[in-house]
């Protein structure tokens, strides 16, 4: 995927990819490398479809509010930690539709559920 430069971090990079109305994901052998801070660069970013299966979820709830938070294994391969919006909960192994969101001002991808969205 092109548009975005190698200068910058990999989160700030998803982050620059969502501004432009992109869903992305790393592809490559050393992602887990990446997330565990060891600086590797053989990694290439792809256009994902938007679409995955929920592999995770828990509910964040406070006096004034309940928030999930949700681990998505995307078609392609890749998970990614989001929202899904709309509901508190969903069943593992639900379907999901990725859709660009502002949250507090900055483009975030998250989640909703896709209509008769059982795997």
């Amino acid at each position: 995927v092109d548009g975005v430069g190698d200068e910058v971090g990999v989160e700030q990079q998803a982050l620059l990819f969502a501004a432009v109305g992109k869903v992305v994901a790393l592809a490559g052998e050393a992602v887990l490398e990446v997330v565990a801070g060891s600086g590797a660069t053989d990694l290439e970013w792809v256009e994902a479809s938007g679409f995955g299966t929920i592999y995770s979820i828990t509910v964040n709830r406070s006096k004034d509010s309940a928030r999930n938070v949700a681990l998505v294994e995307l078609d392609e391969g890749p998970r990614m930690m989001t929202i899904i919006e709309g509901v508190e909960t969903a069943p593992i192994g639900t379907r999901v539709k990725a859709r660009i969101a502002d949250i507090d001002g900055e483009a975030a991808i998250v989640f909703g559920l896709v209509e008769g969205g059982r795997t």
